[in-house]
């Protein structure tokens, strides 16, 4: 059977199994996403060629699916800056900063201090800390717009923290591999920023002054589908800017090029067709992706380290992005909900892990470690925010413990 034939043999298998499970999830009460999740890690690499047909090349077709999978979390992440608007982040900016630090610093110290606990170097339980800081939000976004929350007060903060906490993992591990190589790195750390910066003022400025006016030029040519195909190729150079100019995830030029689109024009035009685009296709392919990306061995003599750093990832992330939430002004009720949708990692953690493991500063029981990190955090985040945002109104963690109930006396 040629390439060509076994990819669509793939795709269609791999899509029927992403719907369906989605729908078994959704009548179980819980987010779509939380199925095709767990379709992807059950097939795993290792099962990808669940027929096993001898005509099947395996590892070939998972490149194609993984591939694909990465176009997807650009069109979610394209389509949840597409559902805000520029004014509306930017309100926010005090309480994702506060979030985006702090859900970055704690992560970071209760990491350095498992590894410490285990014996590892300074440097590694110090990269171990870094690694844990990383956050992925393309599941919470999802999960977010399925409940409709996504343009709430929470939900614009969760993605402007996401952003935060990008920029910090970057400087902080450029600062951390400048103090390791013993080099003057104080050049290179400007270097650095003044990347990022310039990202952001290229994407911004593009963004405001010159893509209304192309739009309205696109738009008037005789070509089919010619917003949408602009769309999508600004998508994909925001995307490579990001990467190749800011020296971060592509999925932040992906969403700010969202934001760009949601001042234009023709915003309510092009949202049901890239979202048609995303869902009918892309998205459900990059959730199925993420577990066929992860390949997991678990050794006895890891197990005690594995747990240490599932617990610091959740309840650092969680707690820090909690209580960076609450400095900026948001209630116990928004900030326990911003935290859960902050838990999630994703592939930035496992290519962070993997450069560490290249260089030697993490061995593959810290790797075993992180990756059980990726996959309890992956599943647990569609159900924790679907129970989060089911809690009441008035809701405070203090009246909640003072309202049980007297014990009666016998």
């Amino acid at each position: 059977m040629s390439t060509f034939l076994q990819l669509i043999f793939l795709l269609a298998s791999l899509l029927f199994l992403a719907k369906l499970a989605g729908y078994v999830t959704i009548r179980l009460n819980q987010p779509s996403v939380l199925g095709e999740l767990i379709v992807g890690i059950l097939l795993g690499p290792s099962l990808l060629n669940f027929l096993n047909l001898p005509f099947f090349d395996e590892e070939t077709m998972r490149h194609f699916v993984v591939d694909l999978g990465e176009i997807g979390v650009l069109l979610l992440m394209f389509i949840a800056g597409l559902e805000l608007h520029l004014d509306e982040f930017t309100s926010n900016l005090k309480v994702a900063a506060w979030s985006g630090t702090l859900g970055v610093l704690m992560p970071f110290v209760l990491g350095w201090g498992g590894g410490l606990l285990f014996g590892l170097s300074g440097e590694g339980a110090a990269f171990l800390g870094l690694v844990l800081g990383a956050t992925s939000v393309s599941i919470s976004a999802q999960t977010l717009m399925e409940l409709k929350m996504l343009k709430s007060r929470v939900g614009l903060s969760l993605l402007g923290a996401a952003v935060f906490d990008d920029v910090l993992v970057i400087l902080f591990l450029a600062i951390f591999f400048a103090v390791v190589s013993g080099a003057a790195g104080l050049l290179g750390l400007f270097l650095i920023f003044g990347r990022m910066l310039l990202f952001f003022v290229l994407a911004a400025g593009f963004g405001i002054w010159l893509l209304p006016r192309i739009v309205r030029k696109v738009r008037n040519l005789p070509v089919s589908q010619s917003v949408l195909s602009l769309a999508v190729i600004v998508l994909f150079y925001y995307g490579l800017a990001a990467e190749l100019v800011g020296n971060m995830a592509a999925i932040t030029g992906a969403f700010l090029s969202g934001l760009m689109f949601a001042r234009t024009s023709e915003k309510e035009i092009l949202e049901p067709r890239i979202s048609a685009l995303a869902y009918g296709f892309f998205v459900p392919i990059f959730f199925v992706s993420i577990g066929l990306k992860i390949k997991f061995s678990l050794q006895a003599s890891a197990l005690g380290l594995i747990l240490v750093v599932i617990t610091a990832a959740i309840v650092g992330k969680w707690l820090g992005a909690l209580l960076g939430a609450r400095a900026g002004g948001l209630s116990w009720r928004e900030s326990i909900q911003l935290g859960a949708g902050m838990i999630s990692r994703g592939e930035v953690g496992l290519i962070v892990a993997n450069a560490g493991l290249d260089s030697g500063l993490i061995s593959a029981r810290e790797l075993s470690g992180i990756i059980a990190v990726v996959i309890v955090t992956t599943l647990i985040t569609p159900p924790l925010l679907r129970w989060v945002f089911h809690l009441p109104q008035d809701w405070h963690p203090y009246r909640s413990l003072s309202s049980r109930p007297p014990s009666k006396e016998l």
